[in-house]
């Protein structure tokens, strides 16, 4: 069975890469009939918090990210490496036992000195071996001093790997010193941590970010040092911003949860973030079963992917344009209750967000234009004073009358009496319909005006002239 696993860090938000290595690690299982699972790293004690682990867990929720839950613990969490401090100690002590590792005594001095004297040499700073056992005969180790575990890399032969989507990859074991596997508080480092969880959650397939490549011939060697089975490894392609510099907030990238609050949908980014990278001929939109069912690994690009938040938000757009209107209501409502609108009392909200959504990329800008019908509204005096003349204020008395006495308030009936006003006061319909959005909305861009009456209702509209037109 195809497993994989996407393992973050808690130490900020999940961002736009990371839901990436997420989505095809997820899409590749699933496609697969396998499983995914999410784990949480947070053996980085300084810059791990739990508010970054329920950003990340709120994350792959909102993106339907649903992860099989067979390493999670009784309250229901993922496996945080943590609470698996023991097994780490565990596998250390056989990699000690089996010679592929060692205590290591070396202070946090002693190693700036040994790097900098061979810098001062020419020589690439690495780790000399000055505690490997055969080093170490006759030294007795410092008194008070915990030791780190280093594990033994191989001193020559070469270290590979058929990546699935970069290709072969080889590097000389010379090229690679000592690596600490266990700090001296016990908590595991990366490389020796991620093969440990990886071996007891049997991952068959390791998808991630190619900023792991260089971390891939320590892990392997780890591997063949416990007699364990290798896993597949596919390094995917880095994303980068519009001038071919490594992603960040300064290109438009932001949290996944940030993408929530400015009111894009999921379905929308995780559409935008699997053709970052991979691509299904010359498919632009498709739906999140389409994906599962297309992807491969095969068609991952080796090249690094360019981030286009312009891209994005067309997407998005294109999203809710087809959205039923009725499925937006709730986030459309919290957007407009956080602009300090009042939904209660006006028209409702499904039928407002039909009328708009055609013209929104995101729903926040949707919520924006809505507070139309929900917000305070306050014509300014410029506004005024520019749209109330001595020829629309005459027409705008009698359209209110006309409005006032209307059997039916709908669009047809709306249309008739605003078009008898115009003929009546030999009005062009600009003249007429700029001061009525100046009065009624307060502004005079509104979407095509009888709809928007329509909706405002016929109080609002009737007292808004009858208000300002005296």
């Amino acid at each position: 069975m195809i497993r994989t696993r996407f393992a973050p860090s808690p130490t900020g938000y999940l961002h736009i890469g990371g839901a990436r290595t997420a989505l095809y690690s997820w899409a590749y299982a699933r496609r697969q009939g396998g499983k995914f699972f999410l784990r949480i790293e947070d053996t980085d004690l300084e810059r791990s918090t739990e508010a970054s682990v329920q950003a990340i867990l709120d994350s792959m929720a909102w993106l339907a990210l649903d992860s099989d839950r067979d390493f999670h613990s009784a309250d229901g969490m993922p496996m945080r490496q943590m609470q698996r401090l023991a097994r780490y100690r565990e596998v250390a002590d056989q990699l000690i036992r089996a010679g592929r590792a060692y205590p290591c005594y070396a202070s946090r001095e002693e190693l700036d000195a040994m790097r900098e004297a061979q810098r001062a040499r020419g020589e690439k700073p690495r780790y000399d071996g000055r505690w490997r056992p055969e080093h170490a005969r006759g030294k007795a180790p410092p008194a008070g001093v915990e030791p780190v575990i280093r594990f033994r890399n191989p001193d020559d032969g070469m270290v590979g790997w058929a990546d699935l989507v970069k290709g072969s990859i080889e590097i000389a074991n010379a090229e690679l010193d000592d690596l600490v596997i266990l700090r001296a508080d016990g908590v595991p480092t990366y490389n020796f941590g991620v093969v440990v969880d990886d071996l007891d959650m049997q991952i068959t397939h390791v998808i991630r970010g190619d900023d792991h490549v260089n971390n891939t011939p320590r892990q392997i060697n780890i591997y063949e040092a416990l007699g364990a089975p290798l896993p597949s490894f596919a390094h995917v392609p880095m994303i980068l911003g519009a001038d071919g510099e490594r992603l960040s907030k300064r290109h438009g990238a932001v949290s996944v949860t940030q993408y929530r609050e400015e009111g894009y949908l999921a379905d929308a980014l995780v559409n935008f973030l699997a053709r970052l990278g991979w691509s299904h001929g010359d498919d632009e939109i498709f739906s999140r079963e389409q994906f599962v069912g297309w992807f491969d690994l095969a068609h991952v690009s080796r090249s690094a992917a360019q981030f286009n938040p312009e891209k994005l938000a067309w997407l998005n757009g294109q999203y809710i344009k087809a959205a039923a209107p009725e499925t937006l209501v709730p986030e459309v409502a919290a957007h407009v209750e956080a602009n300090g609108g009042t939904i209660a009392g006006g028209p409702p909200l499904a039928n407002v967000v039909a009328l708009l959504k055609d013209r929104a990329l995101t729903l926040a800008e949707l919520a924006d234009n809505a507070m139309l019908f929900y917000g305070d509204i306050h014509p300014s005096d410029e506004l005024l004073a520019q749209h109330l003349t001595a020829d629309s204020r005459p027409a705008l008395t009698e359209l209110a009358g006309v409005f006032a006495a209307l059997e039916e308030w709908r669009e047809e009936a709306i249309a008739a009496a605003f078009d008898s006003v115009l003929k009546k006061h030999q009005l062009k319909m600009p003249k007429l319909a700029m001061p009525v959005r100046a009065v009624v909305f307060g502004q005079t861009q509104t979407p095509s005006l009888y709809p928007v009456l329509a909706l405002a209702g016929r109080e609002r509209v009737v007292g808004r002239l009858q208000r300002y037109a005296a």
